[in-house]
């Protein structure tokens, strides 16, 4: 009976400690669980962020939940008060869905070791950017001997029926729409002038993949020869033997910025913001940046190396020249119904 009456006593503390400190015991309960992205990201997240994270975290235990942001989103509206992920990683469209909907919790910036060397680009407090992706031309150079050099070759007579593009579902495809509209006079809150772009265009399309990775495959079987594509997913294919080349256009490349969040009610919100300031450190920064990885990273004290230095910039000064940062609140005003529309209108 007295061993009955210390083990209630015992709870009752026990519960009491948790309702002052909200989520003391599940912290404890789980790992730190990180939804990055697919692919190369994992990758890249697994063999240089977690040691890295670990090694200046105690041995800290952490799990990768790879998956794309919608899955991500979905997953933390479905269990708000008690979500599954304690990190989310998202380009700037479902960056913003995501912090709209109240599903992240601002980043402690005061405390961070490194957040004030990141560009201004990439300072975000609901979620600092850790990487740049980049787009410009992509094109087989044993098909096409000339290297282009303006989105503008696109539409020439020699390219028929060897373009590829994907759909707006990608933040990829979105990009590209937006920069055809600003070449025509329009931009983000004036599609139209790309629509009329991508009608002129199709005699030269091969194909409109339904994501970037189904682009870089249709490369790989030699189904197109020129397009927009991703600076990494082309390093990538390269690697493995791929004949294909990434281009700056003569205008600037245009770049996204993938951001990271605390999952909002996370138990292990102090070990999030650890990861994420990990995350934006040079010493992290400095590998992801070189082979095999070739990461554009977004600290200020990161020199710029390798193919980085040599297809995109020569420096931190000459990112910020170049690269075009598009408005992504005004994008998801009205990106559904460019989907909706592309999808009726854009044919091969």
């Amino acid at each position: 009976m007295e061993f009955n009456r210390r083990e209630a006593l015992l709870t009752a503390l026990g519960t009491a400690a948790l309702s002052l400190f909200p989520g003391m015991g599940m912290a404890q309960a789980r790992k730190l669980v990180f939804a990055t992205f697919t692919g190369s990201w994992e990758e890249a997240h697994r063999d240089v962020l977690v040691p890295y994270f670990r090694k200046t975290n105690g041995n800290a235990e952490i799990a990768l939940d790879p998956m794309l942001s919608v899955d991500q989103i979905a997953k933390v509206t479905a269990a708000r008060s008690n979500p599954p992920i304690d990190v989310m990683l998202h380009d700037p469209g479902p960056a913003l869905v995501a912090i709209g909907q109240d599903l992240v919790e601002p980043f402690p910036t005061a405390q961070s070791k490194h957040y004030a060397d990141l560009l201004p680009e990439a300072q975000d407090p609901f979620g600092p950017a850790i990487f740049f992706q980049v787009v410009g031309i992509t094109y087989n150079p044993e098909k096409i001997k000339t290297p282009p050099k303006s989105w503008n070759d696109l539409w020439k007579p020699e390219y028929k029926g060897r373009v590829g593009i994907t759909n707006l579902n990608s933040t990829l495809g979105t990009g590209f729409m937006v920069e055809l509209a600003k070449m025509k006079g329009g931009g983000e809150a004036n599609i139209e002038p790309a629509f009329a772009a991508l009608k002129a265009l199709q005699p030269n399309l091969a194909a409109v993949a339904a994501n970037p990775g189904a682009l870089a495959t249709l490369f790989q079987q030699g189904q197109i020869d020129i397009g927009p594509g991703n600076f990494n997913a082309i390093q990538l294919l390269r690697a493995r033997g791929v004949p294909v080349e990434f281009v700056k256009p003569e205008t600037g490349a245009i770049a996204f910025k993938t951001s990271i969040h605390i999952v909002k009610n996370s138990p292990n919100a102090k070990l999030a913001a650890a990861l994420i300031d990990a995350a934006m450190s040079p010493e992290v920064q400095a590998v992801l940046m070189k082979s095999p990885y070739l990461i554009v990273p977004t600290n200020k004290k990161v020199k710029m190396e390798g193919e980085i230095s040599k297809v995109l910039a020569k420096d931190q000064a000459e990112l910020q020249k170049t690269f075009i940062f598009q408005d992504w609140k005004k994008i998801n005003e009205n990106r559904s119904a460019w989907i909706d529309r592309f999808n009726r209108e854009i044919k091969v």
